[in-house]
């Protein structure tokens, strides 16, 4: 059975950092693609980064090229986003995706397994 737990998020003033972890279990974070996506209030879910099975194929949404960083840890098969400089429009929850082929896609309904989601509020 797939378990994906988010964790990492709370409450951040603009400009400041932090990092989500995803944790997985009964999937190997090394052998598969791995995505975060978010979600904010009235809006649909986007995709936030992604991580394929080879390293080199990374895929980062426009807001996130500059400022955000995905990686990972086999030893401890987890996923991370490096969040820096955060802004407001960045406020959302945030979800870790797991995809049963090692190739990353932008697209959520091409996920096969999701975390419950961790809450990032960016707010002065």
């Amino acid at each position: 059975q797939v378990r994906l737990v988010e964790s990492g998020g709370g409450l951040v003033q603009p400009g400041s950092s932090l990092t989500l972890s995803c944790t997985a279990s009964g999937f190997a974070v090394g052998e598969n693609a791995v995505g975060w996506f978010r979600q904010s209030p009235g809006k649909e879910r986007e995709g936030v980064a992604c991580i394929s099975r080879v390293e080199s194929g990374i895929w980062r949404a426009h807001f996130a090229k500059s400022r955000f960083t995905i990686s990972r840890q086999n030893a401890n098969n987890t996923v991370y986003l490096q969040m820096n400089d955060l802004r407001p429009d960045d406020t959302a929850v945030y979800y870790c995706a797991a995809r049963l082929w090692e190739y990353c896609s932008a697209f959520d309904s091409q996920y096969d397994h999701w975390g419950q989601g961790t809450q990032v509020t960016v707010s002065s």
